[in-house]
Order: structure tokens, then sequence, then C-alpha cells
């Protein structure tokens, strides 16, 4: 196959092609793939698309064609798969509409692996492939040669390299499990030692399975099997105290069994066994509470505890709790289409006649059920059984998802069933078992650091339970909040096991690929009782110390609150203050949490809090202001917090008397001041607008600001704030930090373009405005500080032209003269200016190009006429000139130039 596809390219290259190309335009081979179904029925002429048109037309044969030439390859024996019989063998069971499935779902991914791969959305379709490969071995009347001719292909096909594995995780090495029977069966030891488990690693296990044990024959053949003389109380007893028969194997296989007999055909001795196994898990809940209860005191005084499942039950590949919960609704519902009740009646004599004589009852089949419970009803119940089982989560991306997808789906499937007294009766029984269960519930007191969490479970029995028993339906919910693997001081446990649960992993700390899903369900959790508890402060308070000690998240329990804030002011009614508080207490949290790490919902937050503190009152406002230190940075608290706390809005929301404003507004002035002593750099010009109509406060934010300037504050805000007095009316401060500012800067002769420079035009036209005294006082400021030429000489004009103190502060007047440029403080600037034009001139020369020739010229013109500002200017001028002649007399055409223009 490789061949031909570079047969196919080579036709493609040597205008084989040429046609479908040009009729394509721009297109190309790939987006003429994706677009124009022509392109496959030429193929299909050719005999090579037959069947894979359909499957593959929309999904991946671009991928495939181009990305991988390793699955052509493998592909093409694939395509021979009637050789192996899976179709001509199996055409009966529906293989042909399996194949066809495959085109779709499965066979892509299987193809077009490279190596190891994840295959990503096809693996749903490996799963029940091997599931179904689990009901086919599990035949209870195939042939022995059958059996062994799809071992064999089962182990070819376990063999490939490209095998998807059934957790999706290379890493994971669990023993064999599959064959963990009362039957002494050995297993097989060649995928036993294999280190990776395929999707076909159960059924070949499974392929060692028998159903020759007698106790399991008269299970699914009889159903008067019992047995009341039975008095072997042990934990494999064979009946339970009432003589009821039990099933003790690795639960998932034995499920598997169900399915199996089902898909074959057999639904009646399905429902026989998987009775046997309900008991079985029943009766097992009782011995393990009954356990836990005779050691709880050791158990709690350690805070350990142990794993009592390494391959929970749901999330599982064989699905048994959803093969054992099927099977009994099924049935549940034709009791209910059924007038007089029963059991379906699949014996000899019924299937040859119409569908509807098939429903036949069987009163004697409810022999195994208490009295007055339906198979419904233990539907649900062994639904609540592998939901609340206490199990690790596996380790890889798949396999943690599908745990979370199934869990949902099954809880969906319970959700559609009503309630009734008999089921509220289950579910509190099924409640108090998973709340005193110990290690064997996920309910339990103590759990395993990285057991499945129990939220979405917890919810669903929350919202069931809340209208018949709310104190068992707080506690569920309350105790599901846990979520260990956050706590850095939570009990490890141990990995130790009941001695019936076969072998052991080895200590492993898997990444939650599902962390950030079930954080929200856990979310989720908290906010129905938040909403539940609306009015009830016990309750409240009780959820509250519950979310802040279990969530972890800062946008999590800021999602809470802010759920918290909307119920609780809800336009129908008044605001629940309460609740209100609670919403408080969950900002607060949030920002006490996110104070010193980043987080970009930072400023919301901040703004939402004091949303929330309004609502609740006055006294919330201020108490978040006397302890701003612990929850706000100084510009948050300056910017945000007290700039909230003084608006117009703030004080019509609060319906406040001028009292009660000038108190707030006195703390929102100490809190700037504070806010300004620890941070100046960021918060003296938010101190000085919130204190502007205080006097004092003003003053000493003033202070705050003139102690900070030499040592903790830049130029730039030291001029921001110089800018803010002048605006206010005050000049004269406005000189003053404006001459402090000065000192921190310095532009050197090439920065013509710094953002500084309007700041050093404006301190200079704000002391000449002032008076001749506060020229005289910056001009040595700005000689130190500016070396840029065009600068000193921009300053310089602009001195030139009025004359100073001409808008001076209390209509002060000079004599009206213009200054000289003889005198002080004006010969200083000029004398700087020429002396900055020579400097940057010379620094120009040093590495100029010839492309800058003109502009240099240009440069030089204005310098001429800073020169002949000066008395003796012009002839300082023409000396300049003729030492760049004789310094640079080597480049030749620049000193040309300077000769055409000067002289």
């Amino acid at each position: 196959m490789d061949g031909w596809m570079d047969r196919w390219i080579w036709r493609d290259r040597y205008g084989w092609m040429d046609g479908w190309k040009d009729g394509y335009g721009e297109i190309g081979m790939d987006g003429w793939i994706w677009r124009d179904r022509d392109g496959w029925i030429w193929r299909d002429r050719y005999g090579w698309m037959d069947g894979w048109k359909d499957g593959y037309g929309e999904i991946g044969m671009d991928g495939w064609i181009w990305r991988d030439r390793d699955g052509w390859i493998w592909m093409d024996g694939w395509m021979d798969m009637e050789r192996y019989g899976w179709m001509d063998g199996y055409g009966e069971m529906g293989m042909d509409g399996w194949m066809d499935g495959y085109g779709e779902i499965g066979m892509d991914g299987y193809g077009l692996m490279d190596g190891y791969v994840e295959i990503g959305m096809y693996r749903d379709g490996w799963i029940i492939t091997g599931a179904l490969w689990m009901c086919i071995v599990l035949n209870p009347h195939c042939k022995t040669e059958q059996k062994a001719a799809w071992l064999r292909q089962l182990k070819k096909w376990n063999s490939v390299d490209v095998c998807p594995l059934e957790d999706g995780n290379h890493g994971n090495e669990l023993p064999n499990l599959t064959n963990a029977l009362p039957q002494g069966a050995h297993g097989n030891q060649d995928s036993g030692t294999r280190p990776h488990r395929t999707v076909f690693t159960r059924a070949i296990e499974a392929c060692d399975l028998h159903w020759q044990d007698s106790h399991l024959q008269h299970i699914i053949n009889d159903d008067l099997y019992t047995n009341y003389c039975y008095h072997d109380n042990t934990e494999n007893s064979l009946f339970d105290s009432r003589g009821w028969p039990l099933w003790h194997e690795h639960v998932p296989t034995a499920c598997a069994r169900v399915d199996a007999l089902r898909s074959h055909g057999y639904p009646r001795e399905a429902l026989r066994l998987a009775i046997a196994i309900v008991n079985t898990l029943r009766r097992q809940q009782q011995k393990q509470l009954e356990l836990f209860r005779n050691h709880k005191k050791d158990l709690l005084h350690k805070g350990v505890t142990s794993i009592t499942n390494l391959e929970g039950w749901v999330g599982h590949p064989l699905d048994p709790i959803g093969t054992l919960f099927s099977t009994l609704m099924e049935t549940g519902r034709g009791d209910e289409d059924s007038s007089q009740g029963g059991f379906l009646d699949f014996s000899a004599s019924t299937m040859s006649s119409s569908k509807h004589s098939e429903l036949h009852l069987f009163p004697s089949t409810r022999r195994f059920l208490e009295e007055g419970e339906s198979y419904l009803a233990l539907a649900v119940e062994t639904a609540l059984m592998g939901l609340g089982q206490q199990r690790i989560m596996p380790d890889g991306l798949y396999a943690q998802e599908k745990v979370c997808r199934n869990e949902e789906h099954l809880i969906a499937k319970l959700q559609e069933v009503d309630l009734d007294d008999t089921l509220v009766k289950i579910f509190r029984k099924q409640a108090v078992f998973l709340l005193e269960g110990g290690p064997y519930s996920g309910l339990g007191e103590l759990i395993y650091r990285e057991s499945v969490p129990m939220h979405t479970f917890a919810k669903y029995l929350f919202t069931c339970l809340l209208p018949h028993d709310a104190e068992l339906a707080y506690k569920i919910a309350l105790r599901a909040m846990r979520l260990p693997v956050l706590e850095s001081t939570a009990p490890s446990g141990d990995m130790s096991r009941p001695h019936h649960i076969v072998s052991v992993v080895p200590n492993r700390y898997p990444r939650w690929f599902t962390l950030s899903h079930i954080e929200s369900q856990q979310c989720e959790l908290a906010s129905t009782m938040l909403t539940a508890a609306k009015g009830d402060a016990r309750r409240l308070e009780t959820v509250l110390e519950s979310i802040q000690k279990n969530i972890h998240s800062s946008s999590h329990i800021f999602k809470l609150a802010q759920d918290a804030f909307k119920i609780a002011t809800l336009m129908d009614s008044l605001p629940d203050i309460t609740l209100l508080k609670v919403s408080l207490e969950l900002g607060l949290q949030v920002m006490r949490m996110t104070l010193s790490t980043l987080n970009w919902r930072r400023r919301e937050m901040v703004r939402w809090l004091v949303t929330c503190a309004t609502e609740v009152g006055v006294y919330a406002l201020d108490s978040i202001m006397q302890s701003w230190f612990t929850l706000f940075t100084p510009t948050e608290a300056t910017s945000i917090v007290a700039t909230t706390v003084m608006s117009n809005s703030t004080i019509v929301r609060l319906h406040l008397d001028c009292h009660q404003q000038e108190n707030l507004a006195s703390s929102a002035r100490t809190l700037a001041l504070q806010c300004a002593m620890k941070d100046p750099q960021n918060c003296a010009l938010s101190a000085l607008t919130l204190c502007e109509k205080d006097h004092i406060a003003f003053e000493t934010a003033y202070q705050i600001v003139l102690d900070a300037a030499t040592t903790g504050m830049s130029y730039t805000q030291l001029f921001t704030i110089a800018r803010y007095m002048e605006h206010r009316g005050y000049p004269m401060r406005a000189y003053k930090l404006a001459t402090l500012a000065m000192a921190h800067l310095n532009l050197s002769y090439n920065q013509d373009t710094h953002p500084a420079i309007n700041d050093v035009l404006w301190a200079c036209a704000l002391s000449h405005s002032l008076g001749k005294n506060e020229l005289a006082a910056i001009i040595p400021l700005v000689v130190k500080s500016v070396k840029c030429a065009t600068v000193l000489s921009d300053i310089l004009r602009r001195c030139t032209l009025t004359t100073p103190g001409m808008v001076a502060l209390h209509s002060r007047r000079n004599s009206g003269k213009l200054m000289s440029l003889d005198k002080a403080p004006l010969r200083q600037l000029l004398d700087a200016t020429i002396g900055a034009y020579i400097n940057t001139t010379h620094s120009r020369l040093t590495h100029i190009s010839p492309r800058h020739y003109s502009e240099f010229i240009e440069f030089l013109s204005k310098a001429r006429e800073t020169f002949l500002m000066a008395h003796d200017g012009h002839i300082q001028f023409t000396q300049f000139i003729d030492n760049l002649k004789q310094i640079y007399k080597g480049k030749k055409k620049l000193m040309m130039l300077v000769r055409e223009r000067f002289g």
C-alpha cells in the first residue's frame, strides 16, 4: 500500500492529476479531499474506497492519507478481515453492523494511531469492542474449538503494537482481576505477564472462565433454589441467612456473565444471576458496616483508611453497575406494563409464539426479593451502592473522564425514576450506610487521599432527600464536600485491602486530569446547599464553614459568593441579610486568598466586594476599611475601595445622614493616608484627591509626598502630583514638587523624544510664571538634568518671549522687562545650550553615515540660531565650524556640505 501511495503522488507530480488540481484552483489536494465528493467516486472506480467512503468521508481521510503511512500498511491486513472469521462466524450476532460502525468510529482510530498516540474520540468504540468480545467468549453454549479460535485471534490482535490500551495510559499495570474467581481458574499467563492491558485483555482472560460450577448452574436455572438449613455465615458462604443463593465473584466479571446471558438470549437466567449478585452486594455491605463498627475507634484514632477497590464499579470498562441496573430496570418496566406483575418468560415453548405472548408471568422469581420490594427498587439500590463505593482515582485522562461520564450517566438514569415512599426508604437506608460505612464508602468518616470524590452523587442525594429528611440530606452533602487530594496535610492512608481482593498496585500519585471538573462539581454542590439553606441561619453557618474549609479555588469561592449574593437580593423579596453576610464572608476569603497571588479577575473581585459590603450595611464598609491591609493592596484600597465608599452613589444607596457620611468619609481618609505612607509611589495622588475636603488630612498627605520625594518616588510620579497641585490652585506647592522631580531626571543628548520633555517644559513655564527668583532656582536644576540641546534651546526661547511673573500669584508684577541673556539665570542656560550643541555634534560625527548628512546640516542650522543669541555668538559659531573642518577633514563630502551652507 505504501508503494501505491508513492505511485499516486508520482502521478500527481507528473501531470496525471493536473486536470483535477486546475479544476479546484488553489485549494490543492488537501482541500479537495474534504470538499469534493466526486474525488471519492473516482477512487471508488479503482476499487479502493468500497466501504470507506461513507465511514471516513466526513471524519479523517485527510489525516489518514497524508499523515500516517504505517496505518496504511497495517490496514491492508485489516481489509482481509473476512479471513479471520469476524463477519462469517458472527454475522448473525450483528458483526456486519459492528464493522460498519467501526468504519465511522473505531477502525479509523485503530489504523491512524501513530505507535502510541491517544486515539481520543474513538476510544469509547474500542471499549465497547472489548466488552462485546467479552460477551462473545462468555457464550454459555459455545464450542471449545470456537473459543480456542477466538482466543488465538484475540491474542493476535492483542500483540499488535498499536492495539489500544484499556485505560489509555501506558504506565498502568493492573493484575489479572478478571480471573480472580472462586472457581480456582489459573488465568491466562501470557496476558498476565504483558506490561499493559489492552481492550482485548479482559476477553482473553475470560476465555478461561466456564459455566460448569454447580452452584452457578442452580442460580441461573432454578427459581426455587434455596437452602434454609444453611448456617455457614462465613464471608464466602453460598447462601445468606434467609437461605437465598449468593454468588461471590469479581463483581465486574460476574456482571459480564449477566451481560453475556442477556446478549445471547437468556434474559431470565441473566435476571436470576443479577438478583444473586445484588443480594451478595447487600450482604457484603452489611458485613462491612459491622466490621467497621467493631474497629471504628482504632481507625479513627489512627486517622488512616484503606482502599477496598482499585477498580471502581462506576467507570469500569465492563460497566458492572450499569449492567445490573439496566437488567433490573427492564424487568421492572415489564412489571409496570403488566396488569398482574411478574416476570417475562423466555422458555422454549413461548419463544416460538408471538411477542405478545412473551409477557408471561413467573411469580416465583420474586422469591428472592424483600417483601413489597420491586425490581425497580432493587435497581435503584444497586445504583446507589455502586455510586457510593469508595474507589481510587484511576490513571490516565481517558479513564478519569470515563469515571465522570459514567457517574453522570447513571445519575441521569436515576433522575428518570419517580420517588415514592418505598424508594425514599431505600435512599435513607443507603445514606446511613454511606455515612457509617468507613473505608468501604466514599462518604465514610475517613477516606483515602486519592479516592474518587462524591460531589456529583451527593448533590443528587441531597436534592432527593431534602424534602423528606433535611438533616440527613445536609449530613450527606457536608460530608461529600471533602477534596483530600488538595489537602497538604491530608492523611495518605495505606494501600492495604481486605483479603478477598486480589493483589495491589504499588504506591502511585496520578495526575488528576479532571480536577477542574471535580472542583466545579464541588462548587455546584456548595451552591445547591446555599440555595436550599436560605433563611436558615444555622444551616448557612454550617455550609459556610464547610466551603471555607474544603474549597481551595479562589475562583470557585468567588462564584459561590456571587451566587449567594444573587439569591439573597432577589427582586421579589427583601434582601436576606444572613445570606448576604455569608456572601460577604466568602468574598473576604477570596480577598485574602488572592492578595499575594496573581489573578486576572482581582479588580472585579475587589469592586464586587465593595458592592456586597454596601448591601450589607455601613458597618460592613467600615469593617473592611479598618482591616484593609489583610484584604487589599494599598493601590486597591485607595483607587477602588475608598473612592467607591466616598462616591455619591454609595451615600445615596446607604441613605446616610450627615453624621454617618462624615464618619464614613473619615474612615476612608484614614485608609488613604495609611496607604500613602505604605506605598507613596502609587497611592499619594489618590490620597490627596480623597483628602481634598479635609484641610488637616490634605496637609498630612502632602507632607507624606514631600517625605517620600527624595527616596521613594520617581520623577514621573512627582510631576503628576505637581500638575495636580497646580490644577487644585497650589502653584507654589506644584513648583516645589517640580523641583524635586527635576532632581531625579536625566536626559541625555540624544533623547529628544523622551516622554518627560513635556514635564520639563511645563515646570520651566510654571517657574517663569511665578517670577524671576523661581526661574533662577530651577534653571540650574534643568542644566544639571538635561543634556539634550534641542530641549534646552526650546526652554531658552520660551523664557525670552515673555517677562517672568506676568501671571504670578496674588497679581504680583515685575518691572515688565524681558530678561537679559547676558545675565543670570539665562546666561547659564544659554552657555549650557551652546555646550550641549557642541557635544552633540561631536557625538553625532563619531558614527555618522552619508544618508544622515542632510539631517546633520539641519541640526547645525538650529545650533547656529542658538549661538547667535549670545553677544559673541557669531564668532563662537565660526570658530566651531572651523574646528569641525579641521578635526573631520577626512569626511570630505560632509565638510563640503558644511562649507556650502556655513562658509
